[in-house]
């Protein structure tokens, strides 16, 4: 018979790739932790973990018991947090990971998540996309604010909330301030200051320029998009950000943010989190909020 501190080990030792810093993370010794292991395959009749010097993974069969095990405990996180939301309200944290193209947004939501449930606790993640995949995968995260682009295995399901638009973020003295927009291909004439190779947003303005037949002028390159404005509001280069992120941030004077055109670029953000049946309230909360500041 299979039990709950069962499935909690089994989900550490997937979250954590090695015995001894799962078996740390479960407060129990290695020893202890390998041979739970080990009775676990015993009475499921099939190794579940390949084995070497150390953890290498799971069999095919190991797969399968992990998820079943992840969705044995978001049941079971499901049913507690319904339980204490009968009695006292949503209390308890929620993890959120988020595309930096997406944070103000996200910021503004978990302002109407916790004015409608103060007892929340919000911890706000920036991440990738593929970081986001993980982390829903191996429940470090409750919800993603994500590229709908992303392919998520089987278990996750995605909301949209709204489109990405792009605008351009220049100093006044490197367009003229009375433009209502600019072209992409104008936009590449600029020393731009982009988001890194590595990120979805760096990604699909690459491919723009791309499908144009243009180089941009590329001068710096940053995980954040807070260096790139710092970059604006110096003189140095321009940048290109979301037309949600532009919203909210107050641009100075000497900034002027024109919507780009030729083409009309959008890209579908959206909510990523774990199928439940029925949602929790915590999750019913969180798509309710999200839902509402993208409206």
């Amino acid at each position: 018979m299979l039990d709950f501190r069962d499935m909690e080990l089994l989900a550490a030792l997937a979250r954590h790739g090695h015995f001894g810093r799962a078996a740390e993370a479960c407060g129990i010794t290695q020893p202890a932790f390998s041979t739970r292991i080990r009775n676990l395959e015993q009475r499921l009749g099939t190794p579940i973990v390949r084995r070497g010097h150390r953890f290498a993974g799971f069999t095919a069969e190991g797969e399968i018991a992990l998820r079943w095990a992840r969705r044995f405990l978001q049941e079971a996180q499901s049913m507690r947090q319904d339980l204490t939301a009968a009695r006292t309200g949503l209390t308890g944290m929620v993890r959120i990971g988020v595309v930096p193209t997406a944070a103000t947004f996200a910021a503004q939501a978990t302002i109407l998540l916790r004015r409608e449930h103060p007892g929340l606790n919000v911890e706000l993640r920036s991440c990738s996309s593929d970081q986001i995949k993980l982390g829903l995968t191996d429940m470090s995260l409750d919800l993603g604010v994500t590229y709908l682009r992303t392919r998520f295995p089987p278990g996750i399901e995605t909301r949209p909330l709204y489109d990405e638009r792009y605008e351009l973020i220049a100093p006044r003295r490197l367009v003229d301030p009375l433009r209502e927009t600019i072209t992409w291909t104008e936009a590449a004439e600029l020393p731009l200051c982009l988001l890194s190779s590595d990120m979805n947003n760096r990604k699909i303005i690459d491919q723009v320029f791309t499908d144009l037949g243009v180089t941009p002028d590329l001068e710096l390159e940053t995980n954040a998009f807070t260096a790139a404005l710092v970059q604006a509001a110096a003189g140095l280069a321009a940048t290109i950000a979301p037309e949600k992120l532009v919203e909210t941030l107050p641009i100075r004077s000497e900034l002027v943010g024109l919507p780009l055109t030729d083409p009309d670029v959008s890209e579908p953000i959206g909510l990523a989190l774990q199928v439940q049946e029925p949602p929790s309230a915590t999750t019913t909360a969180l798509i309710q909020a999200f839902t509402e500041a993208a409206s």
